[in-house]
């Protein structure tokens, strides 16, 4: 848990099972470990340009989804 306090406010990509990939702002993980990221980019795997991303703010990704979450040290 501490390690989680930590990287409060930090960069998180957070790649999911259908190849989506989250990078946003980690504020938060509830009891069932869904992971709230801000200012937060979807990116979709195996697009033409992987550098376009769109813009989703804040969104809840439930922990059954994620396959890895990282923290970005350089963005």
């Amino acid at each position: 848990l501490e390690t989680l306090r930590s990287t409060l406010s930090q960069y998180y990509r957070i790649t999911i099972k259908d190849g989506r990939v989250f990078i946003g702002t980690f504020v938060c993980i509830d009891r069932e470990r869904n992971m709230i990221l801000t200012n937060t980019e979807e990116f979709m795997l195996g697009q033409a340009d992987p550098n376009t991303g769109r813009f989703v703010g804040m969104v809840m990704i439930p922990w059954r989804y994620v396959v890895k979450a990282e923290v970005e040290t350089t963005l």
